[in-house]
C-alpha cells in the first residue's frame, strides 16, 4: 500500500494518468510556442547536453533544482519565472522525465505547464535549431 489507501503503480500507468492531464506538444508546436513567448526548460544532464547540443533560447535547470527555479514565488527563482500564467514547456531527452516535470510545476500553480512529446531528440529530428554545447572551461 502507498499509504494513502491507494495500490501502488508502476511508472507506466502513472505516466499515462499524468499525461491524461497535460497538453503535451510535438517539437514543431513547441517550437511555435516559444517564438510567442512561452519558456522552454531543458532538464537533461549535461553530459546530454554537451553530447548533442542545446535548444537556442532554452532556460537550462537541472531536473533538481526545477521546482525551486521555476517558482514564481521561490527566492531562488530564475529571472524568467515571471508568472503563474507563464507557459512553460519542459524538455527532457525522449518525452519521459519531462512529463513527470511538467506535472510537479503545475503543483506549484503553473498551470500552462507541458512537456515536449519526444523531448529533445523529437526537436532534433523535426531538423529544428540545435546549438553546440559551450565546452565546459577547463576552470570549472
Amino acid at each position: 500500500m502507498s499509504g494513502d489507501g491507494s495500490e501502488p503503480v508502476g511508472i507506466d500507468e502513472l505516466l499515462e494518468r499524468v499525461r491524461d492531464g497535460l497538453d503535451r506538444v510535438t517539437a514543431r508546436k513547441a517550437f511555435a510556442e516559444a517564438a510567442d513567448g512561452a519558456l522552454l526548460v531543458d532538464i537533461r544532464y549535461a553530459a546530454l547536453r554537451e553530447r548533442d547540443g542545446l535548444i537556442p533560447g532554452a532556460l537550462v535547470v537541472e531536473r533538481n533544482e526545477l521546482e525551486w527555479r521555476l517558482d514564481p514565488r521561490g527566492s531562488h527563482r530564475a529571472a524568467e519565472a515571471t508568472g503563474h500564467g507563464l507557459r512553460v514547456v519542459v524538455v527532457c531527452n525522449e518525452g519521459y522525465a519531462s512529463s513527470l516535470a511538467a506535472v510537479s510545476l503545475r503543483q506549484l500553480g503553473l498551470y500552462r505547464a507541458t512537456d515536449l512529446i519526444g523531448g529533445f531528440q523529437a526537436w532534433r529530428a523535426a531538423g529544428l535549431p540545435v546549438s553546440p554545447a559551450s565546452p565546459a572551461s577547463p576552470d570549472a
